[in-house]
């Protein structure tokens, strides 16, 4: 039964693809249509089994108390925003029935670089065995974005924890295409407004790690990962140095992980430490041979009544000869949210952050951060005047149970940006 629903979901998903006719070139439509199928199968899965489970509680429950259900009687046009007012309400309540509990929501969103836009988001919590109720759920999200600018982006994001989390399996598949601008590489051209450049970039990128639990908390184990990215219409090509405007990078890498945290997406406790070392080399086809060595700690505790004060330290340091596309530097929807993603970079990145997060009346949050970080071709050659500062300030809405919607607001050193994405920001 189940097998039949996911086939004939996939199958009508694929005449649909196929008779799409969109104008975008035959490059980025294969990595498109990569993207949608592998996301719409695995929401397909998971879906069928939700319905199955509740199709089979909801017989359970007729037959139980052979009560006739009322038939609606009220046009759909008249209760349409009632029932949007409950679904949202619904939407973060734990649904111990369902095999996969996943809600939607979109709506508009302003920021820097991609100015007017909107997102959508499917987010959903699911365990692999449904007994297990002491390990934390896994959680996976589809999302989407459009902008006025031309910005585009599809992908899919998750962890999935095996019973007793002895394994876990971290995952992000993402798309898009991006009108943006490059200053060139280093902190110095960075900082020079008049560096600022027009290009358009299109990414595709995929990663994945399979960890084992070894003690308590204690993951390790291997992970691959491939990026294509590519720069078209460049302004000025000299901001480039001589690099090569279109690269593809494969790498295979260790990683070391302490998870203590008691949620995924919105921690209350707990630490998450990890130490990750990539390899791309020459044999694996890169044009452009090096490694990278990624190091990042956070830690969240409650400081009051729904006060949670969470920190994070954040480095990347890359060596050898390192593309453009794969130099280090601050990620605006993280930590050092307040920067236009991609104006600073170079082979040595570090950050820190520190964000106050309060609850405030039943689903509704605010939290406050400040932060700095810096780049540098090597760490030896970070410099304090170097440091740019970050502040800012962020609206919450409980969107499922430990899982909030946020629009945070950045500043730094002369610019600003606003965002709207999903589960906090680390």
């Amino acid at each position: 039964m189940r097998k039949r629903i996911v086939c004939r979901q996939l199958s009508n998903f694929a005449g649909v693809m196929n008779n799409m006719r969109i104008n975008i070139p035959c490059r980025l439509s294969m990595y498109l249509r990569a993207v949608i199928v592998v996301c719409v199968a695995f929401l397909s899965v998971m879906t069928a089994g939700a319905t199955i489970a509740q199709d089979s509680v909801r017989g359970r429950q007729r037959v139980a108390l052979h009560v006739e259900e009322p038939a609606d009687t009220t046009a759909p046009e008249h209760n349409i925003f009632k029932r949007i007012i409950a679904y949202f309400d619904d939407a973060n309540k734990p649904k111990s029935n369902k095999r996969f509990d996943v809600s939607f929501i979109g709506g508009p969103h302003f920021s820097s670089d991609t100015k007017l836009g909107l997102g959508l988001v499917a987010a959903g919590n699911y365990r692999h065995d449904r007994s297990d109720t002491l390990t934390i759920p896994s959680n996976v999200s589809l999302y989407g974005d459009v902008s006025t600018v031309g910005f585009y982006l599809l992908g899919l994001r998750g962890t999935h924890l095996f019973p007793h989390d002895r394994y876990r399996i971290e995952y992000n598949l993402y798309f898009y295409s991006f009108p943006t601008n490059f200053w060139g590489i280093g902190y110095e051209m960075g900082k020079n407004d008049e560096n600022k450049s027009k290009f358009k970039q299109f990414c595709f990128k995929g990663s994945v790690w399979g960890l084992k639990q070894f003690a308590p908390g204690l993951f390790a184990g291997v992970g691959a990962e491939y990026n294509r990215i590519e720069a078209h219409k460049v302004v000025n090509p000299e901001l480039w140095e001589g690099e090569a405007m279109r690269t593809n990078t494969t790498g295979l890498g260790v990683k070391i992980q302490y998870d203590t945290r008691d949620s995924h997406t919105e921690p209350y406790s707990g630490w998450l430490t990890s130490v990750e070392q990539k390899f791309c080399p020459g044999f694996l086809g890169n044009k452009y041979a090096f490694s990278f060595t990624a190091v990042r700690a956070s830690h969240y505790r409650k400081v009051w009544k729904g006060g949670i004060l969470a920190g994070l330290v954040n480095g990347r340091f890359a060596y050898g000869d390192v593309p453009w596309g794969m130099l280090s530097t601050f990620s605006s929807s993280s930590g050092m949210r307040g920067y236009y993603e991609g104006r600073y970079r170079d082979k040595c990145e570090v950050d820190l952050t520190l964000e106050l997060r309060q609850h405030i009346w039943h689903r509704i949050g605010a939290v406050a951060w400040v932060g700095a970080g810096t780049v540098a071709p090597s760490l030896g050659e970070m410099r304090w005047r170097k440091v740019l500062p970050c502040v800012g300030v962020g609206y919450r809405w409980e969107f499922k149970k430990r899982c909030n919607v946020r629009l945070d607001f950045g500043i730094g050193r002369g610019e600003t940006s606003f965002m709207f994405n999903i589960n906090e920001a680390f």
